[in-house]
């Protein structure tokens, strides 16, 4: 698939996942298998679920309209949300899932005080970080405050 194909090449994901592309996404079965899968390798690989049988507070990063918060919700864990796109948060809204929802732009760093979080996922997002969509955005910069930031918000982080 060529990159203009792809959604990184056509525009900024705020730009791109306007209401009609949000709806859509959302609505594609081939998008929801590909989100389930994804997200219960996620919660595999980082042996949420083999923990102490603990409710787990888990950060969404790019959680869209909240497919990937869905298989959280499935295992018990709770989940926030975080993106970019007012209009996939609209459709979570709308599709009325159990996570918190924060509007963020993740390449300027995760909005949250350190510690916050158990665990975190990311299903189809951390690659926008790597378009310079705006002239005063720069990839490196935007890979290290998330990064960064990331590391602060996870509890493990601070324990280690």
């Amino acid at each position: 698939m060529s990159l203009s194909k792809r959604p990184e090449g056509v525009a900024p994901p705020e730009i791109f996942y306007n209401d009609d592309e949000a709806r859509k996404y959302t609505q594609n079965s081939r998008n929801i298998e590909i989100q389930e899968e994804m997200t219960n390798r996620c919660i595999e690989l980082l042996e949420i679920d083999d923990d102490d049988g603990e409710t787990r507070l888990v950060l969404d990063i790019g959680c869209g309209s909240g497919l990937s918060g869905e298989c959280l919700d499935e295992r018990g864990h709770v989940w926030v949300g975080i993106d970019i796109s007012q209009s996939m948060l609209n459709v979570a809204l709308e599709r009325e899932v159990e996570g918190d929802l924060v509007l963020a732009d993740m390449g300027e760093g995760l909005p949250f005080r350190a510690g916050t979080f158990d665990y975190a996922i990311s299903v189809s997002a951390l690659q926008w970080l790597c378009n310079k969509d705006k002239a005063a955005h720069n990839p490196i910069q935007r890979l290290s405050r998330f990064f960064t930031s990331l590391y602060a918000v996870l509890v493990n982080a601070l324990e280690n």
